[in-house]
């Protein structure tokens, strides 16, 4: 398993968080093109948010940031969100590392609006449907839940 870097928002390095929001940024606005939501939607700040994310240092020796998620404890049950990875790192488990990080961490049910064509990959790590599917900043969604055994 990868090195996993937990932290919130005040507690981050200031240039882990910049490249947390640079790679989110590549996945969901220009990959996935989601324009109408707005990504930087200031739920990082919230003392109860958690970013977890992966690193590793380049061949040019430079450090990036692989795979970011975030976890969301202001309510229950708690949310995971914001789930991405790089392009050159998928295939890795890198994602599904952070989501089983952000679960333990969490300690409660966790919820997530997964994109509806990584349902299966969702329910593999324990995630079931609750829901309808619905339409979120143009994309299919499901609700799924993680409940803690």
């Amino acid at each position: 398993m990868a090195a996993i870097g937990r932290a919130t928002v005040r507690d981050a390095d200031p240039t882990v968080l910049y490249r947390i929001l640079r790679l989110r940024t590549q996945v969901f606005v220009h990959e996935q093109r989601i324009v109408d939501d707005e990504e930087i939607d200031g739920r990082d700040l919230e003392e109860t948010t958690t970013l977890f994310w992966v690193e590793e240092n380049g061949a040019d020796g430079t450090t990036e940031v692989l795979a970011t998620l975030r976890l969301l404890q202001d309510d229950l049950p708690a949310h995971v969100g914001r789930v991405a990875t790089a392009q050159q790192a998928r295939g890795r488990g890198l994602a599904a590392d952070l989501v089983r990080a952000a679960l333990e961490h969490a300690g409660t049910d966790v919820a997530i609006s997964a994109q509806a064509y990584l349902e299966g990959w969702y329910g593999r790590l324990g995630f079931v449907r609750t829901g309808e599917n619905y339409l979120e900043a143009g994309i299919d969604h499901v609700p799924m839940l993680f409940r803690r055994p």
